[in-house]
């Protein structure tokens, strides 16, 4: 029900949303759950993987920058595609493609044919997010659009929890041997069945099918984006998603391998079963702090809460990662770097989709985001080069990490906060 005062604009609630809404949220949320889930099972793999083709560190970090560079390329593609064809069209095709490449990955013979299907496997992933952000930001009313983007992007956490599970239960419950790693990989085709009901279920939002019927979604969309009047933002946009990738991709791709070496290496010593205990409590920690940013956001301000988030990220990095001996510490201090080493992705797609028109709003978050996974990519490759410099190691290296969230917290100031604002036509 919408609630009104005399002089004051409507309140609009979760009582207000219609069904058709609550499905193209339960879609986008089902699809950033499996992007999540087929991206983390290669690192929850990374160790399985080293023993079995016999590589080091800088190809294992190597492996991840490939699917987060293809990731960039896919979220640049398919944000225009989106623009072109629909939100929906391209949201079922990018979960068809990087179901299929997972169960591709588990055929791999080599190294290099794993590194094709996870570039592959990127590419759909990095297009999901730019198709299903754009979709629940349009169709739901400006007012519950942090609310909503917080329970849309609170699945990724979701979707590192059945990664873990499902790693844990391939690895060490049921012992499949030495090729365990291949059915893994192989569960990840499951999402494939959720872009069927996607295509049948989900309408177009009225605003892309508004500016597709007025015939204003032709010409190049870069040329409108790195125009006078869009120059800034985008540069803007670009910068805070590079700031942020790093940060994240270069902390978090490593951090489940570093629990589970050895204690001689300045890991934690721990199985994969062991280090999953300690992993899904900060997934936990992740989860509620997507679902409270936008609240949190709503009360006290979007740029505000997102600094407060960012910057205690930045101190509480290093002291976790100089806890690795200390299984007490490290759980207690999990699931409060999950939330707000995570939380503050919950800003991100309605604040890019805010920036540009509806014309080119998917290009313009594709461009925003997947510029900043370019940084993000480099972030693993950079911290496994790093791990192996002596007297430098793992540890010291995602301590760096904490500069690039310091540096996001100072930028978003410079970004416009344009929360509940209705969205440029």
């Amino acid at each position: 029900m919408t609630n009104t005062t005399a002089g004051s604009v409507p309140q609009v609630t979760f009582r207000d949303v219609t069904p058709s809404q609550w499905r193209t949220l339960i879609a986008a949320m089902a699809g950033w759950m499996f992007d999540s889930m087929d991206f983390l099972i290669y690192v929850m793999a990374i160790g399985r993987l080293q023993q079995y083709f016999g590589f080091g560190p800088a190809t294992a970090g190597l492996l991840a920058t490939v699917t987060l560079v293809t990731a960039a390329a896919g979220g640049l593609a398919f944000g225009v595609i989106a623009d072109k064809i629909g939100r929906v069209r391209t949201l079922s095709l990018t979960i068809v493609i990087y179901s299929v490449c997972s169960i591709g990955a588990a055929t791999s013979q080599s190294v290099l044919q794993l590194a094709i299907w996870r570039a592959l496997l990127g590419f759909g992933m990095g297009g999901e997010w730019a198709a299903g952000a754009v979709l629940v930001t349009e169709t739901w009313p400006a007012a519950l659009r942090n609310k909503a983007t917080s329970l849309m992007q609170s699945t990724w956490a979701l979707g590192a929890i059945l990664a873990a599970l499902l790693a844990s239960l391939v690895f060490d419950v049921l012992s499949l041997g030495p090729e365990a790693w291949r059915w893994l990989f192989a569960l990840g085709a499951l999402p494939g069945l959720l872009a069927w009901w996607v295509r049948r279920k989900i309408e177009e939002p009225e605003v892309w099918r508004a500016q597709r019927d007025a015939g204003k979604l032709t010409g190049n969309p870069y040329k409108i984006l790195f125009g006078k009047e869009l120059r800034r933002r985008t540069l803007l946009a670009c910068a805070l998603s590079s700031l942020l990738l790093f940060a994240y991709w270069g902390l978090f791709t490593w951090l489940p391998n570093i629990l589970a070496s050895p204690v001689a290496q300045g890991g934690g010593g721990m199985s994969i079963v062991k280090s999953t205990a300690f992993i899904i409590p900060m997934q936990l920690g992740a989860f509620a702090g997507y679902l409270s940013f936008g609240p949190l956001a709503d009360r006290f301000g979007r740029r505000r809460v997102f600094a407060a988030f960012t910057i205690t990220a930045a101190i509480i990095v290093p002291v976790y990662l100089r806890m690795m001996t200390s299984p007490y510490i490290l759980m207690a201090l999990g699931p409060v770097l999950g939330f707000v080493g995570h939380g503050y992705w919950s800003m991100l797609g309605p604040l890019l989709s805010e920036l540009f028109p509806t014309s080119v709003r998917a290009s313009g978050q594709g461009l925003g985001y997947n510029s900043g996974r370019l940084m993000g990519a480099v972030a693993p490759y950079v911290m496994g080069i790093l791990a192996s410099v002596p007297n430098v190691g793992i540890i010291a290296a995602l301590g760096l990490t904490s500069a690039f969230y310091l540096g996001a917290a100072a930028l978003i100031f410079a970004i416009p906060d344009t929360s509940h604002a209705p969205l440029k036509s």
